[in-house]
């Protein structure tokens, strides 16, 4: 290799390194320190780098590092703008804020996005590589400029000007709502089974509540009411239902059983030679084939024809349909919001 290539690559080596300097600048609003920890941040796991030792070279541990900074970060944040709130409203106003999805379009809102290195074909696939980034940017600031600078950029940088913490923390998402939906489109059977029913220390009330899908255990919630215990359960097991496959199978099998179970019949069904109960009424004066009916057995005759032609009232299926008519997702999603408001759930 020439001098003249290595002068080449060195300056276009130079002129990445400040690119991504001045994007990073527009994203955090201050250049970084040592430029290494960002780097490996917007690396995915998809490109396969290796260090010098041959260890694999990825976000990941940042990723790791800034989830848990970033839940403390947040939680103060949270903790100092609702000055009375109770735990249960923190606790749901850092879960939406730092949630996969949340980060995910804050990445995408700050450009952070277009910094990843990442397969192609894997990112087109992966919804929460955007998300996994911003929380590996998170430990590489912890890191290089330490706990004040995360804090000052969540604050000045995504609360100031992008995130309306007010909007977040009072969107009310009916998770109940959504669990009924998906368990009516999918005709698997829920229930709320109450686990407790107590006061805390203060005297007030507390409710506690599992979902139950087919028999299978699914989330767990707890809450000042009946209906925000039973959203906090309904979350979880969406939770469960979009992570967890197993769960999912666990369902349909116990579902299977049911169905299964319902249809084998409960008993065999009885032998037509056992039949001994006859169904021509006998006369009561007999006719020989050589004689002619008197007038007397003819009306006999004619009402005993009539009431076995006549229909049996028992045996009248009209009322009954083999394949009756599916519901509408509409009316699907409006009997769940029902369900969901029910004023005896409350």
């Amino acid at each position: 290799m020439n001098y003249r290539n290595i002068i080449d690559r060195f300056l276009l080596f130079f002129q990445e390194e400040k690119e991504l300097r001045l994007s990073l600048k527009r994203i955090m609003g201050f250049y970084p320190h040592n430029i290494g920890h960002y780097k490996i941040s917007l690396t995915h796991k998809s490109t396969g780098q290796r260090n010098d030792k041959g260890k694999p070279l990825n976000n990941e541990r940042l990723e790791f590092l800034g989830d848990a900074v970033l839940d403390a970060v947040v939680g103060y944040i949270v903790y100092q703008h609702f000055p009375g709130k109770r735990e249960g409203f923190l606790t749901n106003t850092r879960s939406k804020l730092v949630s996969r999805e949340s980060l995910g379009r804050l990445a995408e809102e700050m450009g952070l996005t277009e910094l990843i290195q990442s397969n192609q074909q894997q990112r087109s696939h992966n919804s929460y590589m955007a998300g996994n980034a911003f929380e590996a940017l998170i430990g590489a600031i912890y890191l290089d400029q330490g706990y004040t600078a995360v804090m000052r950029f969540v604050e000045k940088r995504i609360l100031a000007q992008v995130v309306n913490i007010d909007k977040v923390a009072y969107k009310e998402v009916n998770f109940k709502s959504k669990l009924i939906e998906w368990t009516q489109k999918n005709r698997v059977r829920m229930e709320f089974q109450m686990l407790k029913q107590a006061k805390d220390e203060k005297g007030s009330p507390i409710f506690g509540f599992c979902v139950m899908i087919e028999g299978v255990e699914g989330g767990k919630g707890q809450g000042y009411s009946k209906k925000e215990a039973q959203q906090v359960a309904s979350k979880e097991t969406l939770q469960r239902l979009r992570r967890e496959p197993q769960f999912i199978d666990a369902i349909f099998t116990a579902k299977s059983e049911r169905t299964k179970m319902e249809e084998e019949p409960a008993m065999a069904a009885p032998s037509l030679e056992e039949e001994k109960t006859p169904f021509i009424i006998p006369q009561k004066t007999a006719v020989k084939q050589s004689e002619e009916p008197d007038e007397q057995t003819l009306p006999e005759t004619t009402e005993t024809t009539e009431s076995m032609t006549s229909p049996d009232d028992d045996f009248d299926l009209s009322d009954i349909t083999h394949n009756p008519q599916e519901k509408t997702r509409e009316e699907i999603i409006a009997e769940a919001e029902a369900a969901a408001f029910d004023e005896k759930q409350l």
